[in-house]
């Protein structure tokens, strides 16, 4: 295992949630020491994707401790300096949006201005429905941003949902080696 401190914040995005957490189990068992962090909206929400009391129960199984739910307790990733990476999985449109914009209004978002603060990597798993419309703008103004990466993503469906995009959450582990070596991963473009 390696001796990274990995942050890993899972915002809406309900029907992601299984994925982010296979991707969350693909991460613990790489790394020895991961951050869990939700968003205020996803700690207190239960949907038909599941409940909210479940998911921080399995998130705190994975990582040994409870989640991070709060502006107040991702701050101090700043100033700390407590991660060597931070991931956002599923990074939904809006956060995608609030981050290109400097709005830091949640415990997500916080998160990441705080590890951009310290000039260290941010890896986003986008899963947004108008990441092709309204988030496109996000989406570009991100990508030329330093210390930001993506895990390759695509159309998820694009006869029914054409503005739709959805990054492949299997491809985060390796993401997440290329973005501690300062890298983005290729391509970033998944093909239909």
């Amino acid at each position: 295992m390696e001796d990274k401190t990995i942050g890993f914040a899972i915002c809406g995005s309900f029907c992601t949630h299984s994925r982010a957490i296979a991707a969350l189990e693909a991460v613990t068992a790489q790394y020895r020491h991961v951050v869990p962090i939700v968003s205020e909206i996803v700690s207190v929400t239960d949907t038909r994707f599941g409940t909210a009391k479940d998911l921080l129960e399995r998130m705190t199984q994975l990582c040994g401790q409870p989640p991070m739910a709060s502006v107040k307790e991702t701050e101090p990733i700043g100033p700390k300096g407590l991660l060597d990476l931070l991931v956002i999985a599923p990074c939904t449109g809006n956060t995608l949006s609030k981050m290109a914009a400097g709005i830091t209004d949640s415990s997500v978002t916080m998160a990441a201005k705080a590890q951009l603060r310290n000039g260290r990597p941010v890896v986003v798993c986008v899963a947004s429905n108008d990441g092709l419309s309204g988030s496109a703008p996000a989406i570009g103004q991100l990508m030329m941003r330093k210390n930001i990466y993506f895990v390759p993503f695509g159309q998820d469906d694009p006869k029914s949902k054409p503005t739709s995009l959805v990054a492949d959450f299997t491809q985060l582990p390796i993401t997440i080696d290329h973005a501690l070596q300062g890298n983005q991963v290729q391509p970033v473009l998944l093909r239909a």
